[in-house]
């Protein structure tokens, strides 16, 4: 790992069946003794035996029902399997194992103009996808950068794409002292023409996260605080190495106060307003005693507290953090 001050670099290397019914018969049971047997008489013809017709047979001529359609044999699905590194070559640079998203978009426009919307999504960083035969294109995202290529899948088929990208990781200082991460944020700018900050492509970034970005030159702007402490450096990044970079800030927290005397209790409720010589105004807060961070150099402050108005001129020397104290004009 190679340091240097103010930038430092650093390479790293988811059918129902009806039941018959029984037939109808006679019993009867042994002979008796005979008797004189009656006149005969006609008996009345009797009614045949109800009897159930057979329902028809599933699709035959009389059904109720329409024939089954044969199914449908289903359609193979294939297997694409996906693999991106950091580089220039496919297969060749660092392996990603974290961090990548997958976009598989079929080749072709939509018949109603709709967005293109991906057939399949993955945030594995080596997936295997089952797609029908077809024409696809395969976007693979890392941070800001990306690659893609097109795929005809026509059997089984392993996909490397090769991302152009490196990574980026600033850090901000005062003097020795690292800057907490909760009062620095960083911005990168790609330069266009001589315009340094020509095009943002991230904005109030916390201070010692891996950006990854595509290979090129950055402009870096590194703000501590919510003032004008402000740092800004141009940076390098190369394909499949991290960049590390420490920007050293030269200002300090200062502390306001209206007092009636040195070192006296702070008036609350009191408006500050934080001027350069000039004019500018740099900082307004309220209340009994604000910081804020300011850059080094010469500044008025304005104390304002029942109807009066208080001033001091004061001064910030890099990393020598004080009260500044507003006395009570008599």
């Amino acid at each position: 790992m190679r340091k240097q001050t103010v930038v430092a670099m650093a390479a790293l290397a988811t059918v129902i069946v009806t039941p018959a019914l029984p037939a109808s018969g006679q019993t009867g049971g042994p002979a008796a003794a005979q008797e004189p047997a009656p006149a005969p008489s006609t008996p009345a013809p009797s009614a045949p035996a109800p009897t159930l017709a057979t329902p028809p047979a599933h699709g035959e001529a009389g059904s109720l029902t329409a024939p089954l359609p044969e199914p449908e044999q289903a359609e193979k699905l294939l297997r694409l399997s996906l693999d991106a590194t950091l580089g220039s070559t496919p297969g060749h640079g660092l392996a990603l194992h974290s961090g990548v998203v997958w976009r598989v978009y079929a080749d072709a426009p939509d018949p109603n103009g709709e967005i293109a919307r991906p057939v399949a999504e993955s945030t594995e960083a080596t997936p295997t996808l089952h797609l029908k035969p077809g024409v696809y294109m395969v976007h693979a995202a890392y941070g800001y950068a990306s690659a893609m290529q097109r795929v005809d899948l026509t059997s089984d088929r392993q996909v490397k794409l090769a991302i152009n990208a490196g990574g980026l990781k600033v850090l901000g200082a005062v003097g020795d002292m690292p800057i907490p991460s909760s009062q620095m944020r960083v911005s990168v700018f790609v330069p266009v023409g001589q315009d340094l900050e020509g095009r943002r492509v991230v904005e109030n970034a916390p201070p010692g996260v891996t950006i990854r970005l595509p290979e090129g030159v950055y402009h870096v702007v590194s703000t501590y605080g919510d003032s004008n402490a402000v740092m800004r450096a141009d940076l390098k990044v190369e394909p499949g190495r991290i960049t590390e970079a420490t920007l050293h800030h030269r200002a300090a927290v200062v502390t306001l106060k209206l007092v009636q005397a040195p070192g006296g209790e702070a008036f609350a409720g009191t408006a500050f307003s934080v001027l350069t010589p000039g004019g500018d105004v740099i900082r307004e807060e309220i209340g009994a005693f604000p910081s804020v961070v300011l850059a080094e150099g010469d500044y008025v402050v304005i104390a304002r507290y029942d109807g009066k108005v208080h001033t001091r001129e004061f001064k910030v020397e890099s990393g020598a953090n004080r009260d500044v104290e507003v006395l009570v004009s008599q």
